[in-house]
């Protein structure tokens, strides 16, 4: 092996932590579970393991002692300036190591933004001003019993949302347990009801449905299955209870929880249980997660599981498109929801469907004539197929069912087309979880654990949710209670209440579809009078063209001309610019790459050029779509402004590029396909490896500086380590990631996976690690590689990035429009800043963010923002992965209402 670091004293970080931060505490000894001297590649991530260390179900923290005395610093091995305000426990300046890196990230925690979730640099809405910001170390899971269990309809990413529960309550110290087949286990007892280790969880991340098992459960409906479910818990001891469904699942939740100490009082009398039971067990808290791929609970942005749906849904839609455009044939496809219409508005919205029905918007009447217009409309403008999507639950405006055999009979004898009906059912519920639920299930479980723990006798039953780009912990029953509000209003026919109660995420899904599926006649559209231009810059990205769609419907829309740039600002400069129309852009949504045409070439070089041709076609208004390339173009046409007066107009920009590393947004289009490739290839790579045992894969991802495709990419896919320009690491934290596999491989888990950003390193390059893991792994496990390369950027777009593209884009012209409406008329040009803009999602809200104000955000040597909220999700893998660290954790002591409704837009995902 190598040798060993000098010495075990810590050197200090330069700061102390302030006094209300947790003590820094003696590292504890490794035990064969943790034997890993530092986490994966951050040498500031928290303590380290030491020989004798407690087992993992002990207490990580159980009496806070005094600070270790401070070592002289050791020296670096490989010299880094602080880039900006880099994070995520790596604050610029000397780096930490040995049992001082939790010293250092508590006091890169302090000045660092407030909460591990709320993923901004404000106090978070659970956190007041002036409060105490709390550390996972004081929080302690010593003597608690937590109980989780799957109930309900199954769906993708239950088992990454059970697994985070598991390896986050061992990782506290508290016992996890199983409760097979849901509450029908609990009150059947027994061996339904079974103690978890960390090794039982693992390689299910990638498993679709429950492997704990669901089932629909009658006698939990009624006091005597309760009293049965409770005594079960109390013999033993479990009192916390994280309860992954849907709405009835959850309702069951709250109501034994609000029964349970009358259970308990019932079950003493009749001699099942001691007093001393009753009054070490008198309070049960209840912490809910909503699984279900419906997305029919109010309160939540999205369900986990929602997005894997949609993910079939739209892989059947792709294949069913070629072979209707082969024969000019019309598809009925009906959707899963039960009486929501989410999935179906948002394929729809994905696919560029012809018609939509939904239960809480049901068609006008007389909507027959309607459609088979819409549809002969579509047919004369040369399209070859027509896709209508029916939800499962759909109702006309009198309550009565539309199915999907009256659509194809009505489409057959009004117009004689072709037509085939296609029920996609249990389909929607299968194959393996996407990205993006893996992620929200990992995050939901972990909040959940930190929920039980943080909870109090009086605390109510909570639902841990999504908002914007936060994880919120709300009132429980308000959410059941606005769900039941949504059916409640569809039964008395008041559908727009329907639509309002199912959240702004749902309106803004709605009003943009209606506006991109339906063009008026051109005599109903007032005229602008204004030339927009939509272009695209940089390395191409999954979900362009569907933004680019958008851009042009709604441009349109709005009474303006619409012209494309080719091959971005060079071709700009060339004048390949061409007027485009509403059918020219008909079946893009689906398209990968750029079928405008992409260049990174920069304006700076072209104004002159590029000025006389905005002038040649009386460019009003430029939108670009594209990724750090866009971004400086914005910058170069802003200060050429004093020079050339043509670039006085409204100009904003959608980031799209697979890095994620656009200032002012938190996700760019394209990312999140390039994520689901990366996490498709892992599991192959994983199902490799544990068929060949004892082996450990290295995967480079792409991404420049920027590290996000790499720790989430790592966190999706259960990763052991990632490796990022953001963290650094040397040669100690790569003997401490080797010695950490060397223990796995004594587990039942003989296999390793490590990724690694392409440019986390100038020294530390791939080969260098493949070679060092080759060397030190002998006799204990063999290492291969692989680099994923350009397949990161092609593909299909997923359909997150579909809705995304398309959403942010519809937004940014609504927004061109408005700037346009206040000149009218006054001769006016645009001289002020916040005229050219970045548009993208912060934290909750969707927000334009002037680009001369982002550039003190931006690392530009680096090419990547100077915060990033991502690097805040980076501990969780490393908890998921056994290794110790510390991190600030919310606190939420004050449940958030259900639906805020602020002055902000929302972004809702």
């Amino acid at each position: 092996m190598l040798r060993p670091p000098m010495g075990l004293s810590p050197p200090t970080c330069g700061v102390s932590p302030p006094s209300e931060v947790l003590p820094a505490r003696k590292a504890p000894p490794i035990c064969d579970a943790h034997r890993a001297p530092q986490p994966c590649g951050s040498p500031r991530s928290g303590p380290s393991c030491r020989p004798g260390s407690p087992a993992p179900g002990a207490p990580l923290n159980p009496a806070p002692p005094a600070p270790p005395a401070p070592s002289p610093p050791r020296p670096r091995a490989r010299p880094r300036p602080p880039i900006g305000a880099r994070r995520a426990g790596v604050a610029g300046g000397s780096r930490g190591g040995g049992a001082g890196g939790a010293q250092c990230l508590l006091s890169a925690l302090q000045s660092a933004a407030s909460g591990l979730f709320t993923m901004d640099g404000h106090d978070s809405p659970q956190t007041p001003k002036g409060s105490l910001r709390k550390f996972l170390e004081q929080l302690s899971g010593a003597g608690k019993a937590i109980g989780v269990l799957t109930s309900g309809g199954d769906a993708q990413g239950m088992n990454a949302a059970v697994r985070a529960v598991v390896r986050m309550g061992i990782y506290v110290g508290a016992k996890v347990y199983f409760i097979y087949e849901g509450y029908q286990g609990m009150v059947d007892g027994g061996s339904n009801i079974v103690e978890a280790d960390w090794e039982s969880v693992s390689s299910i991340l990638q498993v679709g449905g429950t492997i704990i098992g669901s089932a629909r459960c009658q006698d939990f409906r009624t006091r005597e299955g309760r009293l049965k479910a409770a005594c079960n818990l109390v013999q033993l001891g479990i009192t916390s209870l994280c309860v992954i469904g849907g709405d009835g699942s959850l309702t069951g939740a709250h109501i034994f929880q609000t029964e349970w100490s009358g259970l308990l009082e019932e079950l003493a009398r009749d001699g099942k249980i001691s007093t001393e039971q009753v009054q070490k067990h008198g309070h049960l808290n209840v912490v809910g997660m909503v699984g279900s791929i419906d997305n029919d609970f109010c309160g939540t942005d999205m369900t986990i599981g929602t997005d894997s749906a949609l993910h079939r849904i739209i892989e059947v839609v792709d294949a069913i498109m070629t072979t209707a455009q082969s024969h000019q044939r019309t598809f009925v496809l009906e959707v899963m929801g039960r009486h929501c219409g989410y999935l179906a508005l948002v394929s729809a919205l994905a696919c560029g469907a012809d018609w939509v029905f939904l239960p809480e918007s049901p068609p006008e009447e007389g909507w027959q004539e309607n459609m088979c217009i819409k549809l002969s409309e579509n047919r004369a403008r040369k399209k070859r197929l027509n896709i209508i999507i029916v939800a499962e639950g759909a109702i006309d405006t009198q309550n009565k069912p539309i199915t999907s055999e009256q659509i194809k009979e009505l489409v057959v004898t009004q117009l004689g087309y072709d037509t085939r009906v296609t029920i996609l059912g249990h389909v929607q519920r299968g194959g393996t979880p996407s990205a993006f639920d893996r992620i929200l299930a990992s995050r939901m479980g972990v909040e959940a654990v930190v929920a039980l723990l943080q909870a109090t006798p009086e605390t109510p039953a909570c639902v841990v949710s999504l908002s914007g780009n936060q994880a919120v912990r709300l009132p429980l029953m308000e959410c059941v209670q606005m769900t039941q509000e949504v059916q409640k209003a569809m039964d008395e026919r008041r559908f727009k209440d329907a639509v309002r109660l199912r959240g702004r995420s749902f309106e803004n899904n709605l009003n943009t579809y209606k506006r991109l599926a339906i063009k008026l006649p051109d005599s109903e559209i007032p005229k602008s009078n204004c030339n927009v231009g939509v272009v695209n810059v940089g390395a191409p990205a999954a979900g362009m063209n569907a933004a680019v769609r958008a851009a042009v419907r709604v441009g349109i829309s709005e009474g303006h001309k619409m012209f494309a740039v080719y091959d971005g600002f060079e071709g700009f400069a060339k004048g390949q610019i061409k007027e485009i129309g509403w059918g020219d852009v008909g079946g893009w949504t689906g398209q990968g790459g750029s079928i405008l045409g992409t260049k990174r070439t920069l304006p700076g070089k072209y104004l002159e050029d590029i000025a006389a041709q905005m002038r040649t076609h009386g460019i009003s208004a430029l939108l670009i779509i594209g990724g750090f390339e866009a971004y400086l173009g914005l910058l170069e046409l802003l200060a050429a402004r004093q020079k050339h007066e043509e670039f006085c107009v409204p100009m904003v920009m959608v980031p799209a590029t697979v890095s994620n590393n656009v200032p002012g947004s938190d996700f760019s289009i394209g990312a999140d396909t390039a994520l689901n490739t990366i996490t498709d290839t892992c599991d192959r790579i994983k199902q490799s490896a544990s068929g060949t045992k004892r082996r450990v894969f290295i995967i480079e991802t792409m991404g420049g500086f920027c590290g996000y495709l790499a720790n989430m990419g790592g966190l999706a896919a259960g990763a052991d380590a990632a490796y990022i320009f953001e963290e650094p690491f040397d040669i100690r934290d790569l003997q401490s990631n080797v010695e950490h596999l060397t223990e796995k491989m004594k587990t039942s888990i003989q296999r390793g996976l490590v990724l690694r950003n392409e440019s986390c390193s100038e020294n530390y390059t791939t080969d260098f690690i493949y070679q060092l893991y080759s060397e030190e792994g002998k006799g204990v496990f063999d290492c291969r590689k692989n680099v994923l390369g350009h397949m990161q950027q092609g593909g299909a777009p997923s359909p997150f990035d579909r809705n995304f593209g398309t959403k942010i884009s519809a937004r940014a012209m609504q927004w061109i429009s408005s700037k346009l409406r206040e000149s009218v008329g006054k001769g006016k040009k645009f001289l002020s800043e916040d005229c050219v803009c970045v548009l993208g999602i912060s934290k909750r809200t969707l927000l334009f963010q002037p680009v001369a104000e982002l550039k003190k955000e931006t690392d530009f040597e680096h090419r990547i923002p100077k915060e990033q909220w991502w690097l805040k999700l980076r501990p969780l893998m490393k908890i998921l992965a056994k290794y110790k660290v510390s991190f600030e954790v919310s606190d939420a002591s004050q449940l958030e209402p259900v639906q805020p409704r602020g002055p902000e837009e929302p972004a809702a995902i």
